[in-house]
Protein backbone atom coordinates (compact mmCIF):
# COMPACT_ATOMS: atom_id res chain seq x y z
CA UNK A 1 0.00 0.00 0.00
CA UNK A 2 2.79 2.39 0.95
CA UNK A 3 4.56 1.63 -2.35
CA UNK A 4 1.36 2.38 -4.32
CA UNK A 5 0.97 5.71 -2.52
CA UNK A 6 4.58 6.63 -3.32
CA UNK A 7 4.01 5.70 -6.98
CA UNK A 8 0.87 7.83 -7.08
CA UNK A 9 2.69 10.79 -5.54
CA UNK A 10 5.56 10.43 -8.01
CA UNK A 11 3.08 10.23 -10.86
CA UNK A 12 1.41 13.43 -9.71
CA UNK A 13 4.78 15.07 -9.14
CA UNK A 14 5.92 14.57 -12.72
CA UNK A 15 2.54 15.03 -14.40
CA UNK A 16 2.48 18.18 -16.45
CA UNK A 17 -0.45 20.13 -17.88
CA UNK A 18 -0.97 20.16 -21.62
CA UNK A 19 0.49 23.22 -23.32
CA UNK A 20 0.72 24.49 -26.87
CA UNK A 21 1.85 21.19 -28.41
CA UNK A 22 1.82 20.83 -32.18
CA UNK A 23 -1.66 20.10 -33.54
CA UNK A 24 -3.35 17.95 -36.16
CA UNK A 25 -2.18 18.88 -39.66
CA UNK A 26 1.14 20.35 -38.50
CA UNK A 27 4.37 18.98 -39.94
CA UNK A 28 6.06 16.67 -37.45
CA UNK A 29 9.66 17.72 -36.82
CA UNK A 30 12.03 14.97 -37.95
CA UNK A 31 14.38 13.65 -35.30
CA UNK A 32 17.08 11.07 -34.78
CA UNK A 33 17.82 10.06 -31.21
CA UNK A 34 19.72 7.39 -29.38
CA UNK A 35 17.11 4.87 -28.32
CA UNK A 36 16.94 1.54 -26.56
CA UNK A 37 14.86 -1.53 -27.19
CA UNK A 38 15.14 -4.53 -24.91
CA UNK A 39 18.27 -3.01 -23.35
CA UNK A 40 20.12 -2.47 -26.63
CA UNK A 41 20.96 1.06 -27.77
CA UNK A 42 20.58 2.10 -31.42
CA UNK A 43 19.89 5.21 -33.50
CA UNK A 44 16.14 5.78 -33.96
CA UNK A 45 15.12 7.89 -36.96
CA UNK A 46 11.55 9.16 -37.31
CA UNK A 47 12.08 9.48 -41.07
CA UNK A 48 13.06 5.81 -41.35
CA UNK A 49 10.20 4.64 -39.11
CA UNK A 50 7.64 6.58 -41.20
CA UNK A 51 8.65 4.51 -44.26
CA UNK A 52 6.90 1.56 -42.58
CA UNK A 53 3.66 3.39 -41.70
CA UNK A 54 2.30 5.72 -39.03
CA UNK A 55 4.42 6.38 -35.95
CA UNK A 56 3.12 6.94 -32.44
CA UNK A 57 5.61 9.25 -30.70
CA UNK A 58 4.77 9.46 -27.03
CA UNK A 59 6.57 11.93 -24.81
CA UNK A 60 6.56 11.10 -21.11
CA UNK A 61 8.13 12.76 -18.04
CA UNK A 62 10.47 10.06 -16.68
CA UNK A 63 11.14 6.33 -16.74
CA UNK A 64 10.40 4.52 -13.50
CA UNK A 65 7.75 6.94 -12.23
CA UNK A 66 4.13 6.06 -11.50
CA UNK A 67 2.25 7.32 -14.54
CA UNK A 68 5.10 6.60 -16.95
CA UNK A 69 5.34 3.02 -15.71
CA UNK A 70 1.61 2.57 -16.33
CA UNK A 71 1.82 4.15 -19.78
CA UNK A 72 4.83 2.04 -20.88
CA UNK A 73 3.11 -1.12 -19.63
CA UNK A 74 -0.09 -0.19 -21.51
CA UNK A 75 1.85 0.38 -24.75
CA UNK A 76 3.63 -2.99 -24.25
CA UNK A 77 0.38 -4.87 -23.56
CA UNK A 78 -1.22 -3.31 -26.66
CA UNK A 79 1.87 -3.58 -28.88
CA UNK A 80 0.35 -6.27 -31.12
CA UNK A 81 -2.73 -4.09 -31.71
CA UNK A 82 -0.54 -1.13 -32.75
CA UNK A 83 1.45 -3.43 -35.04
CA UNK A 84 -1.74 -4.86 -36.56
CA UNK A 85 -2.75 -1.28 -37.43
CA UNK A 86 0.65 -0.82 -39.13
CA UNK A 87 1.96 1.59 -36.48
CA UNK A 88 5.38 1.87 -34.86
CA UNK A 89 5.51 3.11 -31.24
CA UNK A 90 8.43 5.05 -29.74
CA UNK A 91 8.60 6.68 -26.34
CA UNK A 92 10.66 9.85 -25.84
CA UNK A 93 11.85 11.33 -22.54
CA UNK A 94 14.71 13.37 -21.14
CA UNK A 95 16.09 10.24 -19.44
CA UNK A 96 19.67 9.15 -20.13
CA UNK A 97 20.23 6.18 -22.43
CA UNK A 98 21.54 4.23 -19.41
CA UNK A 99 18.16 4.60 -17.63
CA UNK A 100 16.34 3.75 -20.85
CA UNK A 101 18.40 0.61 -21.43
CA UNK A 102 17.04 -0.69 -18.12
CA UNK A 103 13.49 0.61 -18.67
CA UNK A 104 13.21 -0.74 -22.21
CA UNK A 105 14.07 -4.28 -21.10
CA UNK A 106 12.06 -4.24 -17.85
CA UNK A 107 9.34 -6.91 -18.19
CA UNK A 108 6.98 -4.81 -16.05
CA UNK A 109 7.12 -1.78 -18.33
CA UNK A 110 8.38 -1.67 -21.96
CA UNK A 111 9.14 -5.41 -21.89
CA UNK A 112 11.34 -5.09 -24.98
CA UNK A 113 8.28 -4.47 -27.16
CA UNK A 114 9.10 -0.96 -28.43
CA UNK A 115 11.96 1.54 -28.29
CA UNK A 116 12.32 4.45 -25.90
CA UNK A 117 14.52 7.36 -26.98
CA UNK A 118 16.77 9.69 -24.99
CA UNK A 119 16.06 13.37 -25.66
CA UNK A 120 18.54 14.29 -22.94
CA UNK A 121 18.73 18.02 -23.77
CA UNK A 122 15.01 18.33 -24.57
CA UNK A 123 15.51 19.63 -28.11
CA UNK A 124 13.03 17.18 -29.64
CA UNK A 125 10.37 17.91 -27.02
CA UNK A 126 10.87 21.65 -27.65
CA UNK A 127 10.54 21.10 -31.42
CA UNK A 128 7.11 19.59 -30.69
CA UNK A 129 6.22 22.67 -28.60
CA UNK A 130 6.07 20.72 -25.34
CA UNK A 131 6.62 22.27 -21.94
CA UNK A 132 9.71 21.14 -20.05
CA UNK A 133 10.14 21.62 -16.36
CA UNK A 134 12.84 20.83 -13.87
CA UNK A 135 12.24 17.99 -11.45
CA UNK A 136 13.13 19.14 -7.92
CA UNK A 137 16.49 17.94 -6.63
CA UNK A 138 16.25 14.84 -4.48
CA UNK A 139 13.12 13.47 -6.19
CA UNK A 140 13.38 9.68 -6.53
CA UNK A 141 11.85 7.22 -8.95
CA UNK A 142 9.89 4.10 -8.00
CA UNK A 143 13.18 2.20 -7.54
CA UNK A 144 14.50 4.79 -5.09
CA UNK A 145 16.98 6.22 -7.63
CA UNK A 146 17.27 10.01 -7.83
CA UNK A 147 15.82 11.55 -11.00
CA UNK A 148 18.55 13.74 -12.46
CA UNK A 149 16.85 15.26 -15.49
CA UNK A 150 14.04 17.59 -16.49
CA UNK A 151 10.63 16.35 -17.66
CA UNK A 152 8.60 16.92 -20.81
CA UNK A 153 4.84 16.91 -20.57
CA UNK A 154 2.95 13.70 -21.33
CA UNK A 155 1.76 14.13 -24.91
CA UNK A 156 1.39 11.64 -27.74
CA UNK A 157 1.58 12.42 -31.44
CA UNK A 158 0.29 10.12 -34.16
CA UNK A 159 2.27 10.90 -37.30
CA UNK A 160 1.28 9.72 -40.78
CA UNK A 161 3.87 8.48 -43.32
CA UNK A 162 3.77 11.88 -45.09
CA UNK A 163 5.16 13.47 -41.90
CA UNK A 164 1.91 15.16 -40.81
CA UNK A 165 0.47 15.00 -37.33
CA UNK A 166 -2.83 13.09 -37.53
CA UNK A 167 -3.62 13.61 -33.83
CA UNK A 168 -2.20 15.10 -30.65
CA UNK A 169 -3.24 13.33 -27.46
CA UNK A 170 -2.63 15.13 -24.17
CA UNK A 171 -4.28 15.91 -20.86
CA UNK A 172 -5.39 12.30 -20.27
CA UNK A 173 -4.42 9.63 -17.79
CA UNK A 174 -1.59 7.38 -19.00
CA UNK A 175 -3.96 4.50 -19.83
CA UNK A 176 -6.49 6.76 -21.59
CA UNK A 177 -3.61 8.29 -23.57
CA UNK A 178 -2.66 4.84 -24.90
CA UNK A 179 -6.31 3.95 -25.62
CA UNK A 180 -6.83 7.17 -27.61
CA UNK A 181 -3.59 6.65 -29.57
CA UNK A 182 -4.63 3.08 -30.40
CA UNK A 183 -8.11 4.17 -31.51
CA UNK A 184 -6.52 6.80 -33.76
CA UNK A 185 -4.11 4.40 -35.49
CA UNK A 186 -6.88 1.83 -35.91
CA UNK A 187 -9.04 4.51 -37.54
CA UNK A 188 -6.15 5.46 -39.85
CA UNK A 189 -5.73 1.78 -40.75
CA UNK A 190 -9.45 1.46 -41.63
CA UNK A 191 -9.31 4.57 -43.82
CA UNK A 192 -6.33 3.16 -45.68
CA UNK A 193 -8.08 -0.19 -46.39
Amino acid sequence: MKRMMIAALLSAAVALPASAALKEGDNAPAFQLQASQNGKAFAFSLKDALKKGPVVVYFYPSAYTGGCNIQAHSFAVNHDKFSAAGATVVGVSLDSIARLNEFSADPNYCAGKFPVAADANGDTAKAYDLAIREIPSGRKDTRGVEIDHAAAERTTFIITPDGKIAATVGGLTPEANVEKALATVQQLSRKKS
